[in-house]
């Protein structure tokens, strides 16, 4: 007997069909979320723990500091690395003054600078004291020409 070509394929595709959901339904108790759990059974004993702590994260310091230099320079040399322990007074870094040469020289210009102002202030004392000997002269001179009538 001869099966028709429409019947063949609803056969074949429900054979196809059944073949999958059996390969699904294998993987599923094979592998998946419906798979048996494995379970290893051990005989209580009574023993001693070792204390264990594991765990990913970040370690961060208590306290923490912001620390610079009180002039402005560059870092000639670092004498220390990051995560080394360090004490109170521990060499850090060297700074390397880059404008040394002109700081002292301003200052060198400025300690100038207060010298001739001192001078002008010396100055300035003087030609005060010129001019208040001058005015008691002058009211000293008018005394007498009046006491005269002049």
């Amino acid at each position: 007997m001869k099966i028709p070509l429409l019947a063949r394929r609803r056969i074949g595709l429900g054979l196809l069909g059944a073949a999958l959901l059996a390969a699904l339904a294998f993987v599923a108790l094979r592998s998946g979320p419906l798979t048996a759990t494995r379970v290893t059974v051990v005989q209580a004993a009574e023993g001693r723990l070792a204390p264990a702590l594991f765990g990913i994260g970040t370690v961060e310091a208590r306290r923490s500091y912001l620390i610079g230099p009180t002039a402005a320079a560059r870092v000639r040399a670092v004498a220390v690395d990051a995560g080394d322990a360090v004490r109170a007074g521990q060499l850090l870094a060297e700074m390397d003054p880059v404008d040394l040469d002109e700081r002292k020289a301003a200052l060198e210009a400025s300690i100038a600078r207060a010298g001739s102002a001192i001078a002008a202030a010396e100055a300035q004392r003087r030609d005060a004291l010129a001019r208040r000997e001058l005015a008691a002269v002058n009211a000293r001179r008018y005394v007498e020409l009046g006491a005269q009538n002049f």
